[in-house]
């Protein structure tokens, strides 16, 4: 089955960026001129651009052109992703380390995210998500074990927590609160930053039809981060 034109354009832009040959800030070949080098039409070339720039490797600029983003990731605040498909829609290399994957006794504030009674056994791992190699978000996540009973049991390098969770326990609803914040000593051995780096926070509670899934604090360097959304507008 032939791949369609649009994936093809995706492909050969992901390529031009991760080979270094378009740097960050380049301008890339426009919709007319992808169109005539691609031989589609101008709208499938539209289509390309507009994924890539939604998945942070492109920017669009009115007037002016598209152009390739710098390093800084981007995440939509409308939308729970994957980070490991986020990162690899980039074109980038993906990888994990697992610094501890055990069971806890849920203290005040966690029994509450959790529903559950404050000594609660939950489940705890704490990740850390690369991108080219460097971190990119601190993740520490507390688990109901009454929803998710193999949680312990899974290997981490293979699939992220938020693709396990979502397949056990396909997510109904999700909330979050989202602060800038000032890591501690742990925090910055963790994700390799300075003392005066800003972190962006997200706390996120998931929920399936049978209760809250999961309690998790997720932290990003503010130099490597931003949060950006889409929203169309029915009228």
């Amino acid at each position: 089955m032939a791949t369609p034109k649009f994936a093809e354009i995706k492909q050969f832009i992901l390529t031009k960026v991760e080979s270094g040959e378009w740097q960050q800030h380049s301008r890339v070949p426009s919709e007319n001129q992808l169109a005539e080098l691609f031989t589609c039409s101008r709208m499938t070339a539209r289509r390309a651009l507009t994924e890539l720039t939604e998945s942070g490797v492109l920017e669009r600029s009115q007037g002016l052109g598209t152009f390739v983003a710098g390093l800084k990731s981007q995440s939509s605040m409308m939308a729970i992703r994957n980070i490991a498909d986020e990162i690899k829609d980039r074109g980038h290399g993906y990888s994990v380390k697992q610094l501890a994957l055990t069971q806890t006794q849920a203290t005040a504030p966690i029994a509450i995210a959790l529903g559950l009674e404050e000594g609660s056994e939950v489940f705890y791992s704490v990740l850390v998500h690369c991108e080219q190699g460097t971190p990119l978000q601190l993740e520490e996540r507390f688990v109901n074990p009454q929803l998710v009973p193999d949680y312990l049991a899974q290997d981490f390098s293979l699939q992220t927590p938020h693709e396990y969770l979502s397949f056990v326990a396909p997510l109904t609803e999700a909330r979050h609160t989202i602060e800038a914040v000032v890591a501690d000593d742990i925090q910055r051995e963790r994700l390799q930053i300075t003392q005066s780096e800003p972190c962006l926070q997200i706390l996120r509670r998931t929920w399936s039809r049978q209760g809250v899934v999961s309690f998790a604090r997720l932290l990003h360097p503010g130099s490597r981060f931003r949060l950006g959304g889409h929203l169309t507008f029915n009228r």
